[in-house]
Formats: structure tokens, sequence, C-alpha cells
């Protein structure tokens, strides 16, 4: 009966601000598990949640030693998760802090978006049917400032011929990657990370992981020129996708910037209607 009764008081003693606490938290937590879904850091939690579960139930069942080797494993389990899963935990950071306060314009002039990716895809086009390799970098809200710092700074206006001739083999940056910022080409000739990714497909070279490698720890855009089969390849988000031709490029590319900006525009939009709505009710 003392649990009913706890049940009825706790749910008749819900207000708002209870509401909204479950919400948040409940909107936490989903964000967190989308997150590390599909990475190492999923089954390790999985093993911690496991762990969390026979806690109690070794105390309630009096199994003091399964109790007190739970109890110790679960502190170290979260220190070791901290440690072993830092590439994770940094990317986690990097996209909570990818708002629109963030300074960066990501092509919104749909004029110039649409002719740097013109000039982006003839240039890949080419290359893939002339066999020379080639990683360009595409720059969006995580800034690239100590990748940039690697190459030789240019701050040149996109074009295909001169994203062409950066790859011609054996010309002093043809062997880095490239990085584009808006309308510009920053630097090239610049050393991505590699990916630590161990179940790789064994076919892919360094370019490959360097593209999934830098993905992995941005939101940037990486495309890929095999040197070998003149194969198209795209790395975002962790993920490499193969096998592009130059429409398909194109496409995918201008739906990602889109989604990006209008994401951006999206929540200034908010911002400026909540400043209003605070302005109008002093």
């Amino acid at each position: 009966m003392k649990f009913i009764e706890t049940i009825v008081n706790t749910v008749t003693n819900i207000n708002l601000a209870s509401i909204l606490d479950i919400l948040v938290v409940s909107y936490i937590f989903y964000k967190s598990y989308v997150l590390i879904k599909e990475t190492r850091a999923e089954q390790l939690l999985k093993g911690i949640i496991f762990i969390i579960i026979f806690i109690p139930i070794s105390n309630l069942l009096h199994l003091e030693m399964l109790y007190w080797i739970l109890s110790n494993t679960l502190t170290i389990g979260v220190l070791s998760f901290i440690i072993i899963f830092q590439p994770e935990i940094r990317r986690a950071l990097e996209h909570i802090g990818r708002t629109a306060f963030n300074d960066k314009h990501i092509l919104e002039d749909e004029e110039t978006m649409e002719r740097v990716i013109t000039e982006i895809v003839n240039a890949v086009d080419n290359l893939s049917k002339s066999k020379t390799g080639a990683l360009l970098v595409v720059e969006r809200l995580t800034g690239l400032g100590e990748t940039i710092n690697t190459g030789v700074k240019l701050d040149a206006i996109v074009s295909s011929a001169l994203l062409e001739n950066i790859f011609v083999v054996n010309t002093p940056l043809h062997d880095g990657a490239t990085i584009i910022r808006n309308d510009r080409i920053i630097s090239s000739g610049c050393f991505l990370p590699l990916t630590s990714n161990n179940d790789l497909n064994k076919s892919l070279g360094t370019r490959h992981r360097a593209a999934i490698g830098l993905s992995e720890n941005s939101d940037a855009i990486i495309i890929v020129v095999s040197e070998e089969t003149g194969t198209i390849s795209l790395a975002v988000n962790g993920t490499l996708t193969r096998n592009y031709d130059k429409n398909k490029l194109k496409d995918i590319l201008m739906r990602i910037i889109r989604k990006s900006k209008n994401r951006k525009l999206n929540f200034r939009e908010r911002v400026v209607t909540w400043m209003k709505k605070t302005e109008n009710n002093k």
C-alpha cells in the first residue's frame, strides 16, 4: 500500500517544471545515445548499464563479495570510459558546440554556393577521369585551424583549374589535403589525422583513412579521388561512401550544405524571435 501511495503522491505533485525537467533529461539521454550509436562506446555503455542493474540486486541478496566487485568496477569503468573514448567524447562536445552562434558563414549566398560546388565537382570529375589522386576538404562549422596550419596557405578563389593543378603528380602540394572555406581555397598540402578504426576495408589507402579520420573529429565534408581506380568517395561524420559520379556528387554536396545552412539560420531566427518577445513583454 505504501508503494502505491508513494506513486499517487508523486503523480499528484507533478507540475510544469517537473514535466519540463523530465523532457529535457530525456532529450539529453536520447541525443547522447544517437551520438554513440554504432560506435565502440555503445558496447561499453551497455556493460555499464548491466553493472548498474546488478549492483542493487547483489546488495538486496546480501552477495557482499559480488557487490564490492561491481561497485569498484563501476568506479574504474567510468574513468576508463573517459580515457578510452576521449575521441568520441570530444566529437560529442564539438557537436554540441556547433550552434548558430558560430561566426562562420556556410556559403549563405545561393549563387555563390552553386558556383563553388560546381567548380569542385568539375575538378573532381576531371581528376577521376585521369585517375589523379586527390583529397579535398570542405569546412563547415567546426574550425580546422590546426589542420590548415600544417599546409601551405593559399587563400585563392575556388576554381576547377586551380584544384586540378594542385593535385598534378609530383608537384609540391599534390600529396596532402586541400581545404576549402566558403568560396576560398585556404590551404593545400595539409596533413589529416588517420582514423583508428581497424574494421575498415583493407583495400582503403591512406587518403581514405585520413578522410575518415578528419570526419570523425569534425563536421567537414571530405572528398577523395583514388589514384588507382579513379573512384570518388565522400567522408562525412565518420562514414565513407563510395562510387559517386558527377551528378550524384553535386546533388549530395548541395543537400548537405543547404541542410547546415538552414539549420543555422532557423536557430538564429528562433533566437531573434525569442529576444523580440522578451523585449515586448518588458
